[in-house]
C-alpha cells in the first residue's frame, strides 16, 4: 500500500466553508472552478493560472474517482482522486480543494457561494448544467468562461501515451 499523501489543501465541504466565510469577512474574491484533471497537462495549468488571475482565492471542486468514471469511462480516472488531489494541492495558486462524488456540483456551489465560477472557453452558457447555473446565479456568481488552450487534453494525452508504447 502506498504512503498516505500530506494534502493540506484538501478541505472537507464545511472546513472549506469556513475558510470561505473568514475570506468574505476579509473582503477577498473568491473564485471557484471544478474539473476531473486526471493527467494534469499544459491545458490545464493554463486555465488554472487564468482562473486564479480572477480573484483573490482559487479553489478547485475536483470530481471523485466513481464521477470521473461516470462522465470519462470505466478505464478512467487514470490516477485516483488522492493522487490528483496531491498534484493539484501542490501548485501554489491553488488555495483549497475539494473533491465532491455526485454527478453535479450544485451542492458544493451552495456551500461556497464564490464570487466568480470560471469553465475553459470549451464551454459557454448554453453548455453549463442548468441546475448548476441556477444555483449560481441564486448565489449571485459572475460566471466567466477564460481561454481554451487548443490541442491539449487529457484524451489528445493518453493518445499519445498509446501511441508511443505501440513503439515499443
Amino acid at each position: 500500500m502506498p504512503p498516505a499523501l500530506d494534502i493540506p489543501k484538501l478541505l472537507s465541504l464545511d472546513d472549506a466553508a469556513r475558510q470561505r466565510e473568514d475570506a468574505r469577512q476579509a473582503g477577498e474574491k473568491v473564485v471557484l472552478t471544478n474539473g476531473c484533471f486526471d493527467l494534469l497537462h499544459t491545458g490545464h495549468l493554463f486555465f488554472l493560472k487564468k482562473a486564479a488571475e480572477q480573484g483573490d482565492r482559487l479553489y478547485v471542486a475536483l470530481n471523485g474517482d466513481k464521477s470521473v468514471q461516470a462522465l470519462k469511462g470505466p478505464t478512467r480516472p487514470v490516477q485516483s482522486e488522492q493522487e490528483r488531489a496531491y498534484l493539484m494541492g501542490n501548485l501554489p495558486f491553488i488555495d483549497a480543494l475539494v473533491i465532491f462524488h455526485t454527478p453535479r456540483l450544485t451542492h458544493e456551489i451552495q456551500v461556497l457561494q464564490p464570487d466568480v465560477y470560471v469553465k475553459a472557453g470549451d464551454y459557454d452558457i448554453g453548455s453549463l448544467n442548468p441546475e448548476e447555473r441556477a444555483a449560481l446565479e441564486a448565489c449571485g456568481t459572475d460566471i466567466r468562461f477564460l481561454p481554451f488552450l487548443e490541442g491539449y487534453s487529457t484524451t489528445s494525452l493518453i493518445a499519445k501515451i498509446r501511441a508511443a508504447a505501440d513503439t515499443f
